[in-house]
């Protein structure tokens, strides 16, 4: 790790910890390296940097955010300096989903969250089906990572109060498409039953599109023992 990368995950892990009582207990079994794909549900900017910086620096993590957050010249600075690669929503990025075969290729721990935009509630969105290709054509395994607590975050900094921060983490899978064509509806369902593993970690208030359960199916994930 540059000098530089060190002083800035550093310096953001110190003022993430003031600011927010993080619980990772559950972080130690996220594997010492990857590949993997680390996805998560999504309700503000908070996950990013906190499970960034908790991960590193003795695992190699990097992730997916949207192309928009580059406008940002503070962002900008501090993702590329975490080589976070950028993708445009609603659209076959190419250039990305290459850069993510990449850095999944060299052992990286990839962090995305297949919902896309925040839910600045804490209820979950339905995914987009984007993640079951990259899945596919890399073969990396997948983990959930579910989070809760962030949707507090401006409302309590404001208040000068600390944000309890809960992270509980699953079981490591693969995406198996069992011979079947890989048709729209079919990378839907893979993303639907990926998030519903999500789910399953969070308290039913925030489970939102995935709040059903009983409708949780497992046709195409393959448990890793």
């Amino acid at each position: 790790m540059s000098l530089m990368r060190w002083i800035v995950t550093y310096g953001c892990k110190l003022g993430l910890e003031v600011m927010c009582k993080i619980d990772v207990r559950e972080l130690d079994k996220v594997p010492e390296m990857g590949p993997l794909i680390a996805y998560t549900n999504h309700t503000g900017m908070l996950e990013v940097p906190i499970l960034f910086t908790q991960l590193v620096p003795r695992k190699k993590v990097t992730g997916i955010a949207k192309v928009e957050t580059w406008k940002n010249p503070f962002l900008k600075w501090v993702f590329t300096l975490w080589e976070v690669i950028p993708i445009h929503r609603g659209e076959a990025d190419i250039v990305a989903i290459r850069k993510s075969l990449d850095v999944l290729e060299k052992g990286y721990i990839l962090g995305m969250s297949p919902e896309g935009t925040r839910s600045f509630d804490g209820k979950m969105r339905r995914a987009h089906g984007g993640i079951a290709i990259l899945a596919l054509h890399s073969g990396a395994p997948l983990q959930p990572i579910g989070h809760w607590g962030g949707e507090n975050f401006g409302s309590n900094i404001k208040k000068l109060k600390r944000t309890d921060f809960h992270l509980r983490v699953g079981p490591i899978f693969h995406l198996d498409a069992r011979g079947e064509r890989i048709t729209k509806p079919i990378r839907q369902q893979m993303a639907d039953e990926m998030m519903f593993q999500v789910a399953k970690l969070l308290p039913p208030e925030f489970r939102g599109e995935y709040s059903d359960l009983e409708n949780a199916t497992e046709k195409y994930i393959r448990f890793v023992n």
